[in-house]
């Protein structure tokens, strides 16, 4: 798998590519919101689904559950395993608002500014995003998402 490139760096003192962070960095600045996602949405409990098929699957079969059903899986510094990016093992905050590291960055930098660049994550998840996963085959479109996953 070819590497991202770079993306661009909003203090522009590095090209590092964005890296993923997990759901639980974003606790501290976004509390009110993480806490409503953990406690309401399916999307932050995926894990423990994948967990009871995982025996019954091939290793193949399991790939494409974690495509969906993990942040970041098949991206640089996305989900690799349970037990090595636990963090990334439910579908997370950044499966929709993209890498966190940058955002994590910019926020250190610019002292919790209100409005950080938006180069640094994404606010508003692109309809794009929900239906790589959410196709008419697999239970709805965006829309579907939006009315039913209880995204937060």
């Amino acid at each position: 798998m070819e590497a991202a490139a770079p993306a661009p760096d909003p203090a522009g003192e590095t090209d590092f590519p964005p890296a993923y962070v997990g759901s639980p960095s974003c606790r501290d600045c976004h509390l009110e919101i993480y806490e409503r996602f953990v406690r309401g949405s399916k999307k932050a409990r995926t894990r423990e689904q994948v967990e009871k098929m995982l025996p019954k699957l091939t290793g193949e079969e399991q790939q494409t559950c974690f495509q969906c059903h993990a942040t970041g899986y098949g991206q640089p510094g996305g989900f690799i395993s349970y037990f090595q990016t636990p963090d990334l093992g439910d579908v997370g905050c950044e499966a929709c608002h993209g890498p966190g590291s940058a955002h994590l960055q910019s926020q250190s930098q610019w002292q919790m500014q209100d409005d950080p660049p938006a180069e640094t994550i994404r606010r508003r998840p692109d309809p794009q995003t929900c239906a790589s996963c959410h196709t008419p085959e697999r239970g709805g479109g965006p829309d579907a998402v939006r009315m039913f996953s209880g995204a937060h």
